[in-house]
């Protein structure tokens, strides 16, 4: 009896096996080695020493000042006295009012305010940034930070 030998068709389909055990090792691969990324850098800031800014006459410096137990403080003008500082402590809200207050105050003057926050070094991160929400509702956009000298 003659065996019939039947031709075989060559597979038109791709064989994705092979694929998928590779993207199987690179999944494993990334899931063991995300939790080893660090998020951020640990670093010491630098105290650095600099020049005071120049002075404009149409700009007029406000300055908030946040103690350690989140009370607010403002002063106006150039110079920062906090013995002489006749201010009252405020809550966040009555010291976004205020700011606001001023900022169109010295619109109708034709100035320009610039505002710096000085914060206690044992005030909340949150505090600080509480007050520069509060600035940005008033109407501010640049808010500088003030630090000490070495």
């Amino acid at each position: 009896m003659a065996r019939v030998r039947h031709k075989r068709k060559p597979v038109a389909e791709m064989n994705v096996v092979p694929y998928i055990d590779v993207m199987l090792v690179l999944l494993v691969i990334f899931m063991v080695t995300a939790p080893m990324l660090n998020q951020g850098v640990k670093v010491d800031l630098p105290k650095v020493s600099s020049e005071a800014l120049p002075q404009d006459n149409n700009v007029q410096i406000l300055t908030i000042s946040i103690k350690a137990d989140k009370t607010y403080y403002w002063n106006l003008g150039s110079e920062v006295d906090t013995d002489k500082q006749m201010d009252k402590a405020m809550t966040l809200p009555e010291m976004t009012d205020a700011v606001t207050k001023i900022i169109a105050a010295g619109r109708d003057q034709g100035k320009q305010t610039q505002v710096f926050i000085r914060g206690d070094k044992a005030v909340d991160y949150g505090a600080v940034m509480g007050a520069m929400g509060g600035l940005q509702k008033a109407g501010v956009g640049n808010v500088g930070l003030i630090t000490e000298a070495p």
